[in-house]
């Protein structure tokens, strides 16, 4: 994917939910920061870091001093997703950051290095160096766009491309990067369905890991390199089986039903974790790697809000993070476990814009 633009999230309602299941919330706590509302008692302090346009997927480099992230900002003159750099305490309001993507074509999921001077992301900038076109709908249901033109790069922070790590035909993206600093995750549609695959940094040593039929993407390694979180649209039914072919045909997916699963890094272990309904996605792995932090509208009636919730790894003690009523998604920690940049609605004074936020953690890990 793309973990998505997020505005063709925020613009479409999903398939109303029926069965519900109790979560726990803390205790209502006063907060003098006005950007966190009261239930959100883990976050000890909250700073707007974006102030217009959609950005999302910031993700930390491996000494937390930097962050790598995507916008769609008019205001910085782009037509769709490119790749800015900043320092972890710089805030952009009427400043831009500097781009790190060539400009051309549109951009998703990039990730750090170990080195901190280079980056992995996404890119269509071969086959066409204009924005490719954003399919919104299918037969009146929303539907993400899977480019096969997306390859996955190496850059350094000045932007310069120094190396291409896949060059099949088909879509490939969606890469992050093990913290232990040894493997690459992506997603692929080199055998005909969207699968999780494993690659050396160097692009070397190709494993497939996931094998069944559906869109398995947004995978992230846990801090010991050992497992793999990651969404999946699996259909079930000879309708949903037929409609996810005819739909990836045209390269398209509609995400309106995922949950999460987990898995040994090799795909050995595999569990579903959540089966909430609704969307469950963008899950990433508390520091100590012992829960699992995504965002879910499995409580919205009409698609809305989406909030971020935290999880056991064995799917126990399901707890509401934040209590907004549009949109937050894309949670990553810091690897010091400190800090939680995430993405949300929250402070745009009612529009469709979409900023980073950085968030104090209050508990140790």
């Amino acid at each position: 994917m793309k973990r998505i633009p997020i505005l063709l999230i925020v613009l479409f309602i999903f398939a109303c939910k029926e069965n519900k299941i109790e979560v726990s919330t803390t205790k209502e706590t006063p907060k003098k920061n006005s950007l966190i509302f009261p239930e959100e008692t883990h976050f000890k302090s909250l700073r707007q870091v974006t102030f217009g346009g959609d950005n999302a997927e910031a993700y930390w480099s491996f000494d937390d001093r930097q962050l790598i992230f995507q916008s769609n900002n008019k205001k910085w003159g782009l037509a769709c997703d490119q790749m800015f750099l900043m320092n972890a305490d710089e805030t952009f309001n009427g400043n831009i950051p500097p781009m790190v993507s060539t400009g051309m074509g549109r951009t998703t999921c990039a990730y750090f290095l170990p080195d901190n001077k280079s980056f992995v992301y996404g890119s269509t900038h071969l086959a066409d160096k204009a924005c490719p076109e954003v399919p919104l709908r299918k037969n009146g249901r929303y539907v993400w766009p899977v480019y096969d033109s997306f390859d996955i790069f190496v850059a350094d922070l000045e932007g310069n491309i120094t190396g291409q790590l896949t060059d099949s035909p088909g879509y490939d993206a969606e890469a992050t990067v093990s913290p232990k600093g040894d493997k690459i995750v992506f997603t692929s549609t080199r055998s005909g369905d969207l699968e999780l695959y494993t690659m050396n940094l160097d692009g070397s040593d190709v494993q497939q890991i996931t094998d069944e039929l559906g869109y398995d993407g947004g995978a992230f390694f846990s801090p010991d390199g050992t497992k793999l979180i990651f969404r999946s649209s699996r259909p079930k039914t000879e309708e949903e089986v037929s409609k996810y072919k005819g739909l990836l045909a045209e390269g398209l997916v509609e995400p309106t039903n995922m949950e999460l699963y987990i898995c040994n890094a090799d795909g050995s272990g595999m569990k579903q974790l959540t089966n909430l309904g609704n969307a469950n996605w963008s899950p990433f792995f508390t520091p100590d790697g012992k829960k699992i932090l995504f965002s879910s509208n499995y409580e919205a009636e009409k698609g809305f809000p989406f909030n971020l919730y935290m999880i056991n790894v064995d799917g126990k003690n399901l707890e509401r993070i934040t209590h907004g009523e549009t949109f937050d998604a894309f949670p990553v920690f810091s690897n010091d476990g400190k800090h939680l940049i995430f993405s949300s609605n929250r402070n745009n004074g009612g529009g469709r814009d979409t900023n980073l936020f950085i968030a104090e953690w209050q508990d140790e890990f």
